[in-house]
């Protein structure tokens, strides 16, 4: 009997064994070189603690609350698609492990089971992730399926105004099953001669038109907040000032709240690690709405580092479809609890018996390291 993985890359190899080539290829790949893919983990690495001694830490309180839902611990699971793939049960089983985990799940557009099928699977709190289409009837529909199944968010994914290159699933030919939620409102079968049949759906039918002005248009057909995913720089989520001639940006236009990513590494290849892009954001959102992250995260010292850059909560998205391809729900659940099992370690021995107790003054970046050497 093999033994129980005792990390989150312990679950990857599982994965890696359990998947057929081309599935695997289709979770854990990125664009191009995978250079960002690799510095989204990396990047984490080069941030070292400041701890501090002689705290009571004997209780420690994990628990945080985001868009007024109080989760059991700062790790939300993020956007991820097609499930099925990973496991019979899909997104269901996923969203039963959240439930128990007392976390938020985001189902993905690209989802495998729908909306409906999740929504009655678990009382989980859901967030919906959407991308806006060219014909935004189904845009629309989508969004009153939604809230009419209860998710109580949505999050715009706004870095995709076309697929990157992601070429591992090119060289695959990888075939992606219909989408669930588009069964009646949009046909997928489109076709392509070379390279995969998911790279040309979406380039088909994702609007490369959407800019800042089209979240008026979301907020209007719709009372759920809305947060967007995809930012990476200031001047994509900054508070305008009198003398700034800039057009509306993610606070500006009333965005419930920012997650910065970079697709998993999927989109631009040498976009930033979001750990290193984190502060940025977070500097020019000036605390106006939550900010979380994705990208990298593999340990609960990583969960605790994008804290005290001033995230609010992290999105985990590969490691839980590696989950769920080793051991199904059961490997989802054990994979939140590890990063929350780690995560409590490290607040107890950085000297933080909650997180509003992390702080900035608890890690040194690589620049700071660097400039305390001149």
């Amino acid at each position: 009997m093999a033994a129980e993985p005792v990390n989150l890359n312990e679950f990857q190899e599982l994965a890696r064994l359990a998947l057929p080539k081309m599935y695997y290829d289709f979770y854990a790949g990125g664009a191009e070189d995978e250079h960002t893919l690799k510095e989204n983990v990396e990047a984490f690495h080069r941030i070292t603690f400041r701890s501090r001694i002689l705290v009571d830490v004997s209780r420690i309180d994990l628990s945080t609350t985001i868009l007024d839902y109080k989760i059991s611990a700062p790790i939300i699971i993020a956007p991820t698609a097609l499930h099925k793939l990973a496991n019979p049960e899909g997104e269901v089983a996923t969203a039963r492990a959240a439930a128990s985990c007392n976390t938020i799940m985001v189902l993905s557009f690209t989802s495998s089971s729908s909306i409906e099928e999740v929504a009655a699977s678990s009382n989980a709190v859901r967030f919906y992730q959407l991308y806006v289409f060219k014909k935004r009837d189904i845009t629309a529909t989508l969004v009153q399926r939604a809230e009419r199944n209860g998710f109580k968010a949505l999050v715009l994914t706004a870095d995709t105004p076309r697929l990157g290159r992601r070429e591992a699933d090119i060289k695959n030919k990888m075939i992606t099953p219909p989408l669930k939620n588009l069964e009646g409102l949009l046909s997928t079968k489109v076709s392509s001669d070379t390279g995969s049949n998911f790279e040309a759906d979406a380039n088909e039918t994702m609007d490369a038109s959407l800019s800042w002005k089209d979240l008026e248009w979301l907020r209007s057909i719709t009372n759920l907040p809305i947060l967007i995913k995809g930012i990476l720089t200031r001047e994509d989520g900054k508070i305008k000032a009198p003398s700034d001639d800039m057009t509306i940006k993610a606070v500006e236009v009333g965005v419930a709240g920012i997650i910065v990513s970079n697709h998993g590494a999927r989109q631009l290849d040498y976009s930033p690690a979001t750990i290193s892009a984190l502060e940025e954001v977070v500097h020019a959102v000036k605390g106006r709405v939550p900010i979380l992250m994705d990208g990298g995260v593999r340990r609960g010292t990583d969960v605790f580092k994008a804290l005290a850059l001033g995230a609010q909560a992290v999105l985990i998205g590969r490691p839980v479809v590696y989950g769920l391809a080793a051991k199904g729900e059961y490997g989802v659940r054990r994979v939140i609890e590890m990063l929350k099992d780690e995560f409590e370690l490290t607040m107890a021995l950085t000297g933080c018996p909650s997180v509003k107790h992390i702080t900035r003054k608890h890690v040194r970046t690589e620049q700071e390291r660097i400039h305390s050497m001149l």
